[in-house]
């Protein structure tokens, strides 16, 4: 068992402070470092809390699950008249992104939690890790985990072999509060995860607690995720230009969306989708955008040095198992220094099977994701289409 050693986790969201508390609570002397000058926030956005997205604050925290979720007892397809194509009871936890940080951040405490360090290299020393941080600092480190998300720098230096593509549509996200749209429709989408399905996109609408974390009925917030297809070139650059004229990459926050494309899309949903499905949409006062990658590696250590959540492998959101994923790599990782005496040993042995579930995620997403915007022929029966981490499992 690894008993002492200094840690770096570079990045500071669900993934890195998962397994930040991970190796803390083996002993270890671990440090997170985050470019972000303010604690982080995503908009409020939704997630689902599969269980490994829940298990430390659930197992280590002493959380009641249904304290930081919401929950859903069906799964729901509708047709275009708002009439229910099919229906199937299935149980489903939801959480804001915003609210299990808050907890997180909280159990790791701030001392340790640096702010506004942005990593911007790494040196492998036969016994440690250098990293240095663009305000000039460096940290002589044994282990450096890099969680730095989708756009990680760490990830094109260590492996150049990586690919990053467009999947060739992009995710309107946003949020409404139940309490602000008709009381019928939030009633009839509040019980359940609600699909609408039309050709080359589809919608799904769930419940999530509310900004203040609140989970009672009435008081939550509906989210939104509609996937609409954009071809590559002109028709995503002109989608991922921002109000300001500045071309971004991965996502468009709220407010920032230009008004062409809003009242577009919200036209769109008004002529598409089911009644009920077209008010929540038309209702998000600032809907945002994320456009939709897969990204593949094929190491994920190296030395002293690992890459965990979606700066290694990056899938698609129809397996809502983004968070789950990047906490999966982190318990594994903690169980691999538990049961190793040296960290390049640990890695080794922890390595594979983390490869393999990033590699079988994406390949899953990426068929959900042909189904859905390209075939049409997706299958609500098909239980493939169920949210979960693994290919069998809950």
């Amino acid at each position: 068992m690894v008993t002492s050693a200094r840690v770096a986790v570079v990045g500071g969201s669900l993934g890195g402070l998962t397994a930040a508390l991970l190796l803390r609570d083996l002993g270890l002397d671990v440090t997170v470092y985050e470019r972000s000058a303010i604690e982080l926030e995503q908009f409020g956005a939704g997630i689902g809390f599969l269980p490994d997205s829940s298990r430390y604050l659930v197992e280590r925290c002493g959380l009641e699950l249904d304290s930081v979720s919401t929950k859903t007892s069906a799964i729901r397809y509708l047709r275009r008249d708002g009439s229910v194509d099919f229906e199937r009871e299935h149980t489903y936890y939801f959480s804001s992104w915003n609210d299990v940080y808050r907890h997180l951040l909280d159990a790791f405490g701030r001392e340790r939690y640096l702010l506004g360090h942005e990593a911007i290299g790494r040196t492998e020393n036969p016994d440690s890790v250098t990293v240095a941080f663009s305000n000039g600092t460096e940290q002589e480190v044994d282990l450096l985990v890099c969680a730095d998300g989708i756009t990680s720098r760490f990830r094109s230096e260590l492996v150049p072999t990586m690919k990053r593509e467009y999947a060739g549509y992009v995710a309107w996200r946003g949020m409404v509060p139940e309490s602000a749209i008709d009381q019928e429709v939030a009633a009839h989408l509040g019980d359940a995860l609600t699909y609408g399905i039309f050709a080359n996109s589809h919608i799904l609408v769930y419940p999530i607690p509310a900004l203040d974390g609140s989970v009672e009925v009435g008081k939550r917030l509906l989210n939104i995720v509609w996937y609409r297809n954009y071809a590559p070139g002109p028709d995503v650059e002109d989608l991922m230009t921002d109000i300001h004229g500045e071309r971004r990459e991965v996502s468009l926050h709220p407010g920032s969306v230009r008004d062409v494309h809003v009242e577009e899309m919200r036209a769109t949903a008004k002529a598409r989708l089911a009644p009920s499905l077209a008010h929540v949409v038309c209702a998000v006062e600032q809907p945002f955008i994320q456009a939709v990658f897969d990204i593949t590696i094929d190491r994920m250590a190296f030395g002293r040095t690992c890459i965990i959540g979606d700066a290694g492998f990056a899938a698609r959101p129809h397996a809502a198992a983004g968070t789950a994923k990047a906490a999966a790599n982190g318990w594994a990782l903690a169980e691999a220094l538990e049961t190793a005496d040296e960290i390049p040993e640990a890695l080794a042995a922890w390595e594979p099977g983390q490869v393999e579930l990033g590699r079988q995620l994406v390949e899953r997403t990426q068929r959900l994701g042909r189904r859905s915007q390209v075939e049409q022929s997706w299958d609500p029966r098909d239980d493939e289409t169920l949210f979960r981490l693994r290919p069998e499992g809950p």
